[in-house]
């Protein structure tokens, strides 16, 4: 996967959306989906997926839940996406959140 920008400033901003406003869902209070904020971002990728977590202390524990979930480990071995953003924000209540934004070109 290659890094992109776009997609990480738009998880990097959910991320801190998240733990500010003490929510935790992958449809924002306003109801933006991750494509509406890849989008607003910049991000012209014809496919989006996303993962989040909240709650673990490190890079290793949050990849090693995401890894063991089916549908997070699908996001993550899904051959037809090329493009990773990630974000992570502490404060919130629930400690650290973290988003991955992945895109297909």
């Amino acid at each position: 996967l290659a890094d992109d920008p776009r997609l990480a400033s738009a998880a990097q901003a959910y991320s801190a959306d998240m733990a500010a406003r003490a929510f935790y869902s992958h449809t924002s209070p306003e109801g933006l989906a991750p494509w509406d904020r890849a989008a607003a971002a910049g991000a012209t990728h014809r496919g989006i997926g996303e993962n989040i977590a909240c709650g673990q202390r490190s890079p290793r524990e949050v990849v090693t839940g995401w890894m063991n979930s089916p549908g997070h480990r699908a996001n993550i071995l899904k051959p037809d996406f090329t493009h990773l953003g990630i974000g992570f924000a502490g404060g919130g209540p629930a400690g650290t959140y973290w988003t991955q934004l992945f895109g297909q070109i």
